[in-house]
């Protein structure tokens, strides 16, 4: 079956699959190197790093908005008939989790930016200066508004690393126990068969 650029009742289209795939790895990759650039010492190394996390910060957050909007105008097939209600329930809570999150993770991390009391600037990708929220000048401990959303940042990233292994989980679970098509409807053809 050939797949067309929108979503069809039995599977997902080219666009769909484009922006589920480079934002899985995108999220994958950036929770990592936050891992990794958080380790390190303060120094020339982890300032390119932190421009590199927030340049990819910003990327996610962009296409998470452009997905939503493709999502909105482009419904997604059904779950796969056989499901059970508590399975149907925590694929919808799953995905609509994600959702929120491929949104608040980045703008979290903007604010925490935006308020830090060095004023740093964001150059995505060492090209293009990233503006701050402008709401944050007149914040009083920029300092502990700092750390705040530091924290939140933190934590709503490793809910959505939960949320995205969870994800993995189910679909593989799908794949290899249920042998249905959940997975194979998000994969190129040639990937598929």
């Amino acid at each position: 079956m050939a797949i067309g650029w929108r979503n069809s009742r039995l599977r997902f289209g080219w666009v769909a699959m484009g922006f589920h795939w480079l934002m899985a790895a995108g999220i994958l990759f950036t929770f990592g190197l936050g891992l990794y650039m958080t380790a390190l010492e303060v120094g020339p190394e982890q300032f390119a790093l932190y421009q590199l996390h927030k340049s990819l910060g910003v990327t996610i957050l962009l296409l998470a908005v452009l997905r939503l909007l493709w999502r909105l105008v482009n419904p997604v097939p059904p779950l796969p008939p056989g499901m059970a209600g508590w399975e149907r329930g925590l694929a919808h809570v799953s995905h609509y989790g994600l959702y929120v999150l491929m949104v608040l993770v980045p703008v979290i991390g903007w604010c925490v930016v935006s308020v830090s009391p060095l004023g740093l600037p964001t150059f995505l990708y060492n090209q293009v200066e990233w503006p701050h929220l402008p709401f944050f000048a007149g914040v009083a401990d920029k300092a502990a508004a700092e750390a705040s959303f530091a924290q939140a940042h933190e934590v709503m990233a490793w809910l959505l690393a939960f949320l995205f292994f969870l994800h993995v989980a189910g679909a593989l679970k799908h794949h290899f126990i249920a042998k249905d098509d959940t997975l194979r409807r998000m994969l190129p053809t040639r990937l598929s068969e």
